[in-house]
């Protein structure tokens, strides 16, 4: 089985910053794109931002330059460093992996989320 634990939301003021982490755990052979989702109340879950196994990064429009994604393959875990954050960043924070568990076997893995409130 395979786990992605997340951890670092909470309740900021905007201007703030925050620190999200997500650990992957458990038969994992090798771990290829890490992201993060978010999803707002009543809106959709949207890409905030995703890093290849070799550091490639891609981000969402409203977080460039704000946020940085990095990973850190040794101990399987993605961060996500937000900085400036403003009230619209309020969301549920999700965990994305693609992990091979076996040589031809890959599956999608969320975390359960993590909870950003940013106040005004």
């Amino acid at each position: 089985q395979v786990q992605l634990v997340e951890s670092g939301g909470g309740l900021v003021q905007a201007g703030g910053s925050l620190r999200l982490s997500c650990a992957a755990s458990g038969s994992i052979l090798r771990i290829e794109t890490m992201g993060w989702y978010r999803q707002a109340p009543g809106k959709q879950r949207e890409l905030v931002a995703t890093i290849t196994s070799s550091g490639s990064t891609n981000y969402a429009d409203s977080v460039k330059g704000r946020w940085t994604i990095a990973r850190d393959n040794a101990k399987n875990t993605v961060y996500l460093q937000m900085n400036s954050l403003k009230p619209e960043d309020t969301a549920v924070y999700y965990c994305n992996a693609f992990i091979y568990i076996g040589i031809y076997n890959r599956n999608n893995y969320w975390g359960q989320g993590t909870q950003v409130i940013v106040s005004s």
